[in-house]
């Protein structure tokens, strides 16, 4: 079906649709919140919930721009740790607001293009990049779904033994990588002129670890900012769900996505007013703050390798 002309064509119509449909679903939810409790919300929030936030904030974008690291193990480049993590948190930084296609792929292209790096190794880095993050991203929602289901809403067709199952899925997927990793004769293949290896066992244990825990870091943001209104692994499965949502739906930021899918989930359990709130607090603290710090940092970038430079 892909090899038809017309096929791209449908999948940019529906795609459009949906996000169309989205939009309107929000705008239309959004005449219908009290605004002025929401802002009440927000600025009654505690002071050592917003700096706990603050911190586990922080450890997410740290532990998540380790992520480079491993891409740098894995080309063999030569790069200084410290370089490698600043390319990474800035990437990720305008990653979350901008998408990945100007995020995680183009600044990673022009920073390590800038100190060097061949295209054949970056593309390499942006690779196993994308894929340690979405292979914690598995793990941890196959471990989540399966241990602690999320009660769903009492009005969802899915129920929480369905979920259950996804989860027992997901984990199955997460084994089948490790043991490929550790048993498999074959360690690399050839994808359209570019050769993939794959990682050792302790590489891929690495991965997990670190993109594991920037979920967990990452979670506990929102989590904290609810102050208590539902547990941890409640708050962790939404997240997960809203996360996933935000990449199907192709929305810079997940604008809108990431709101929709915690109200769906969780406005017939915590006020909505509050909810909102604390999901603007968490929009503020995850996701523009960072992108302020990076695009500062990227500057100082861009400046640095611009006073290096060879004159023409």
């Amino acid at each position: 079906m892909r090899n038809h002309p017309w096929w791209p064509w449908v999948k940019r119509i529906v795609g459009t649709v949906f996000v169309a449909a989205v939009a309107f679903l929000l705008v239309r939810y959004a005449r219908n919140v009290d605004w002025g409790e929401v802002k009440q919300s927000v600025l009654e929030l505690p002071r050592s919930t917003l700096m706990t936030a603050f911190v586990f904030a922080a450890a997410s974008h740290l532990v998540y721009s380790l992520l480079d690291l491993v891409g740098r193990h894995y080309t063999g480049h030569r790069l200084s740790k410290r370089k490698v993590m600043q390319i990474s948190f800035i990437s990720y930084a305008f990653n979350l607001n901008l998408g990945s296609l100007v995020g995680g792929i183009g600044f990673r292209y022009r920073l390590y293009g800038k100190l060097g790096i061949r295209y054949s190794q970056i593309t390499r880095i942006v690779t196993m990049s994308m894929l340690t993050n979405w292979l914690g991203y598995i793990l941890l929602a196959g471990l989540v779904f399966t241990i602690a289901p999320l009660q769903l809403p009492p009005h969802w067709s899915l129920d929480s033994e369905e979920l259950r199952m996804l989860g027992v899925g997901l984990l199955a997927f997460s084994v089948v990588y490790l043991l490929l990793c550790a048993f498999s004769p074959r360690r690399s293949w050839t994808v359209r002129g570019h050769e993939i290896e794959l990682p050792t066992l302790r590489m891929a244990c690495a991965q997990l670890s670190i993109s594991c825990t920037h979920w967990l870091t990452m979670a506990a943001v929102p989590w904290v900012l609810l102050q208590g209104q539902v547990d941890y692994p409640t708050a962790l499965s939404v997240l997960l769900m809203a996360a996933i949502a935000g990449v199907i739906l192709h929305i810079p930021a997940g604008l809108g996505v990431t709101e929709a899918v915690f109200i769906a989930l969780l406005s017939h359990r915590i006020p909505e007013h509050q909810l909102l709130g604390a999901l603007l607090a968490y929009r503020a603290i995850f996701y523009l703050t960072p992108l302020i710090a990076g695009a500062l940092l990227y500057l100082k970038v861009e400046m640095r390798t611009r006073k290096h430079a060879p004159a023409a």
